[in-house]
């Protein structure tokens, strides 16, 4: 017998968890070894076996979508490579375990390694760093997009120096401990806010005067919360939400108050359905009729106001915010210019964000009438050596024929940050991910993919009021984006679809049959 195999079933716990007739090809299903959850999955004849949560928040991945070697996770999106339990589409940092599956006489059995039994997801293998390497790496931002770049650099053997300067303290990195950075080499400069790039020097100066140099750059500022600009907007008791700690402050600050919502889309109405029960009372201002009217349509958003008003959140649409009167400083009432008047203790700004690019005036970098950053699809800027990643990027889209876009979620920065850090690399990658993103209101989590802008109508499955629809948004007859709610896995099987180079037409969404879609 071959001693290293020998060694290998000491290590492992084998489990027999099914037939071999039991799955057929593109299906899943959660099997136990040695009471370890497992995710089973059956494609083109093969078995192959991987942890069965999401590594971002334990969605069960059996209830999402498989395509090809792929699953897709119904929840917020992340994808996990079925062989390898590789993450491959964001959000969440870490991979899934992967188990050894062997098939005898009709009989399917799951090896699970005595050290993994207890893990549900793990950090990909990543070298360290080589102190007689001089180049460096210098990313300016301590957000997802720069993380993921870190990672994926240290991922693929560079060992060189990562050098990451933020403007916050690090506590605001929530994602990753300072001992995973110390292990492996990545160097957290808090409280480093960058006012120049210098792209003939390659130098980087800080604010309190100090220069630091690379050899390649990452912009990854992101953006910031956009103020109020109107009368009394500088009162105490005016919040942006911003960082972990503006939520902790807002939280504090309502608790048995009156909270006046400023902007009705996705921050202002997360805001105000999260305030409902916490403070005295919470009313909402809008510009538009209804909540998300140009994001999500005004069926959805007539339904999300529903939804907030059972619990008591007064909506104010069609108006905006003329002044804010305080008393000694406080916040006192907030006038509209419809000439209502609020009571308020708290209000807060939820209208849309900046992108962090002042720094950049007066550098070679170009930059967008919008203040983002420009980047081809290999998050290269029109300068050698500097790329950007994240929210602060206007992009060529794939799925919208290379349109340039900018996308502030979470899972469009971490696949930009890992695009980057590939081509920094000189391993010619594109950027070609769907983007995906949620909100949730009172416990209800609309999902959504793709990218709506322009659509032209929208055709619905299922019941806006009865609040279980799925929304196709069309535009040119293709569908371009969907939106749903108790309506899962549809949105996370689109996104694959969408993400494999399929497109749809309006005349599949309106077919009773959705088999294409596997619902």
């Amino acid at each position: 017998m071959n001693p290293n195999k020998e060694q290998e079933d000491l290590e492992a716990v084998t489990g027999l968890v099914c037939q071999e007739a039991d799955l057929t090809d593109g299906q899943m299903k959660v099997v136990s070894v040695a009471d370890q959850k497992v995710l089973l999955v059956r494609t083109e004849g093969q078995y192959s076996a991987v942890g069965s949560q999401c590594s971002h928040y334990n969605a069960p991945l059996v209830k999402g979508a498989l395509v090809g070697n792929r699953v897709r996770c119904p929840f917020h999106g992340a994808c996990f490579n079925i062989k390898t339990g590789d993450i491959e589409e964001y959000p969440g940092l870490d991979s899934l375990p992967c188990h050894k599956v062997t098939v005898q006489d009709g009989k399917v059995y799951v090896s699970v390694k005595k050290n993994t039994l207890k893990q549900s997801k793990r950090v990909k293998e990543m070298c360290s760093v080589n102190p007689d390497i001089k180049h460096t790496i210098l990313l300016i931002g301590g957000g997802p997009a720069a993380l993921v770049c870190a990672e994926t650099l240290r991922q693929n053997c560079y060992q060189g120096r990562i050098v990451m300067a933020l403007n916050e303290n690090s506590s605001s990195i929530v994602l990753r401990s300072n001992e995973f950075f110390q292990q492996y080499g990545i160097e957290v400069r808090t409280e480093q806010e960058a006012v120049s790039v210098n792209t003939q020097d390659k130098a980087v100066k800080m604010k309190d005067g100090s220069l630091l140099r690379y050899d390649q750059l990452l912009i990854s500022t992101g953006c910031r919360a956009r103020p109020l600009s109107c009368p009394g907007s500088d009162l105490t008791g005016v919040k942006l939400l911003q960082r972990y700690e503006d939520a902790k402050d807002i939280h504090a600050a309502c608790l048995g108050r009156k909270a006046v919502v400023v902007g009705a889309s996705f921050i202002g109405m997360e805001v105000a359905a999260y305030l409902a029960k916490k403070a005295s009372s919470v009313a909402i201002v809008g510009t538009t009729k209804y909540p998300y009217e140009r994001s999500l349509g005004s069926q959805i958003g007539h339904m999300t106001m529903q939804m907030l008003e059972e619990h008591n959140v007064k909506f104010y649409m069609n108006d905006a915010v003329a002044e804010i009167r305080g008393e000694n400083g406080l916040v006192k009432e907030v006038m509209l210019k419809s000439g209502t008047v609020l009571e308020a203790d708290v209000v807060i700004t939820g209208i849309g964000v900046i992108p962090n690019s002042d720094f950049l005036a007066g550098s070679e970098v170009e930059i967008d009438s919008r203040k983002a950053v420009v980047v081809d699809k290999f998050m290269r800027t029109n300068v050698a050596d500097v790329f950007s990643a994240g929210d602060i990027t206007s992009f060529p889209l794939t799925i919208r024929g290379d349109q340039r876009v900018n996308v502030g979620h979470w899972q469009m920065s971490q696949a930009q940050g890992r695009v980057a850090a590939l081509n920094i690399l000189n391993i010619p990658t594109k950027i070609e991910s769907v983007p995906f993103f949620w909100t949730v209101l009172l416990g209800k989590s609309i999902r959504y993919t793709g990218y709506g802008e322009g659509y032209t109508e929208i055709v619905f499955k299922g019941k806006v009021e009865e609040r279980k629809f799925l929304a196709f948004y069309i535009k040119d007859d293709a569908v371009v984006a969907a939106a749903s709610l108790m309506f899962d896995p549809a949105v996370a099987r689109l996104a694959e679809l969408m993400a494999a180079g399929q497109r749809f037409t309006k005349a599949q969404t309106q077919a009773e049959d959705l088999s294409w879609l596997q619902m």
